[in-house]
């Protein structure tokens, strides 16, 4: 028997074609605009019920009709849409709590679909909460949103850094600013007991490349005696991390001058301020052609190459680029551990493209680990796409 609920009915309803309310029922946050049988008229962003052809109610989702993606499921049963959401942030909330505490105060707190809050993301830095979005639907949802969080965490402040490509086509503008609270620009964290600045106006994605947590602590256990070169280094946490390891040295390079002074003031900061670390402004591509590389671990976790489907190819040539000079140029016996973050570019194929340099490059390569995000950025079940980071600790011959 169909479900049905007497306060939305079909002629307000978003309506499935046959077939089409497949995904829904399994708890897929999306639907693409082909499932769509009828809209009624609404303005875009607004929560609307969703039906089956046969009229089955199937839950409550955002709609924005210039989009592909023209819905996002906020709730799949008879929840009503914000009680739906203020539920799965305190679900969210608690599935943090046993894992940080005196040593790690920063985390992502909401991870968009993989905590089935689509459209969202919160990240912890000890007192302050930075908060992203990324659709119209979250938009117009957003002062709910802070006023759930202001109420269960009292954080010091709230700041938002909304600045992705994916707003453009919701219709949405880059959003920056303080949302609630003190106006706070720079905070000191503690991840595993060491010690980072972030710069919230200045910096990358919402501050801190939260989800590599654990594989910092993997470069920590493999660098010991070794001289590494962290590429696309961003503010040196990896570097950090290998020092606290036991490297010999740990060099860094990016393009961002101000991503590096803080690389600097990190390092010093956890004790290791030292004339052997070297902190290189520059293309990591041209520094990894036109230098020899007498290192014996490399970090490579550069920006997502392709960030569009339309981007595969090129992001491929990238990936492959840079592994072959790599490969070309380290010394027999060297550790290379590497990711992708482009969603397009899965884990098997980001495998193939490294065989493909190993090939040109003529060097044998072992697989020692496979890597993956951190556990504060789970990947739902039921929605695959919230999987995204990929790795590989390398072994070259």
């Amino acid at each position: 028997m169909s479900k049905t609920k007497p306060d939305a009915g079909p002629d307000k309803s978003v309506i499935l074609h046959k077939g089409k309310e497949k995904a829904v029922k399994n708890r897929h946050h999306w639907i693409f605009s082909g499932a769509v049988k009828s809209l009624p008229d609404f303005e875009d962003g607004s929560l609307l019920p969703v039906r089956s052809a046969e009229g089955e109610y199937l839950g409550t989702a955002y709609f924005n009709k210039r989009c592909s993606i023209i819905g996002r499921m906020v709730s799949f049963d008879e929840t009503p849409p914000l009680a739906a959401l203020e539920r799965q942030i305190d679900r969210a909330i608690a599935r943090r709590r046993p894992f940080f505490g005196a040593e790690t105060n920063a985390f992502r707190l909401v991870n968009g679909e993989g905590d089935a809050v689509p459209g969202l993301v919160v990240d912890r830095y000890d007192d302050v909460l930075v908060l992203q979005i990324s659709t119209l639907g979250m938009e117009r949802l957003k002062s709910f949103v802070v006023d759930a969080l202001v109420r269960r965490l009292a954080p010091r402040s709230i700041y938002e850094k909304s600045n992705l490509p994916s707003r453009r086509e919701e219709g949405l503008r880059d959003s920056e600013g303080l949302l609630s609270g003190e106006n706070v620009e720079k905070v000191e964290i503690l991840e595993n007991g060491l010690r980072f600045i972030v710069d919230l106006p200045r910096s990358q994605k919402t501050g801190f490349y939260l989800d590599q947590r654990e594989n910092r602590r993997l470069a920590e256990s493999w660098a010991r005696g070794r001289t590494v070169l962290n590429c696309f280094s961003y503010t040196g946490a990896f570097s950090v991390f290998a020092l606290k390891g036991g490297a010999l040295s740990a060099d860094s390079a990016d393009t961002s001058e101000h991503a590096l002074e803080l690389a600097r003031e990190n390092c010093r900061l956890n004790g290791f301020e030292d004339d052997s670390n070297h902190f290189f402004v520059t293309d990591v591509f041209d520094f990894l052609r036109q230098n020899d590389l007498r290192y014996d671990f490399i970090i490579l976790d550069p920006p997502a190459f392709a960030k569009k489907k339309i981007e595969v190819v090129p992001a491929c040539r990238g990936y492959k680029d840079i592994h072959r000079i790599v490969f070309q140029k380290i010394p027999s016996g060297s550790l290379v551990m590497t990711f992708s973050c482009s969603f397009f570019v899965d884990e098997a194929l980001f495998q193939q493209v490294i065989f493909q340099a190993a090939r040109e490059a003529s060097r044998d390569v072992r697989i020692l680990q496979r890597h993956h995000q951190a556990y504060d950025h789970p990947i739902n079940i039921y929605q695959p796409e919230s999987d995204y980071l990929k790795g590989f600790l390398l072994y070259v011959d």
